[in-house]
């Protein structure tokens, strides 16, 4: 078994970063001044079809708005918490209410904000876009960007590892 496979096998929570990993990290001005994200419908079919296959997801970004809330609310993640600045506090009580531990948690980021929590958690996985930090961090990089299929290819993953496992 390879290493990346060994440490698939004991995630229990795939946990996301927002703007960047679901989004392409472009946002949009109306002229009105509201802002809109673009997000990639695979992306959330994996996020569906992995919860089914048994692995809750949790969202945590700074950002809030009531159409990030509308979208995510729309794919059924259980665990979202925006407009949160310091992200590891919230992942642990995630982890607390599920009775798992951090190491078997999947983070997946792009940016600096998200550097604590990718740091503490068993596998911390930067998008192909992320800045070279947080690629630096990571155990994996996906293939995809950020917005653009990275977190289905993730979700296919771990829906495949799960599947070996079992057998």
């Amino acid at each position: 078994m390879s290493e990346l496979a060994g440490l698939l096998a004991n995630i229990r929570l795939l946990s996301l970063d927002l703007d960047g990993v679901l989004t392409d990290g472009g946002l949009y001005y109306t002229e009105g001044g509201d802002v809109m994200r673009k997000y990639d419908v695979k992306d959330g079919m994996g996020i569906e079809l992995l919860m089914q296959a048994g692995v809750p997801v949790s969202v945590i970004t700074a950002s809030e708005t009531p159409a990030i809330a509308t979208r995510l609310a729309k794919l059924k993640i259980p665990h979202v918490r925006m407009g949160i600045k310091h992200k590891l506090p919230e992942l642990q009580a995630i982890c607390a209410s599920l009775g798992i531990g951090l190491d078997q948690v999947m983070h997946v980021a792009d940016d600096v904000n998200d550097l604590p929590v990718l740091r503490a958690v068993g596998l911390p996985v930067a998008v192909a876009d992320a800045l070279p930090v947080v690629r630096g961090v990571a155990r994996h990089i996906t293939e995809r960007p950020g917005g653009r299929g990275a977190v289905r290819e993730l979700c296919d993953l771990l829906i495949a590892t799960r599947q070996q496992v079992s057998r």
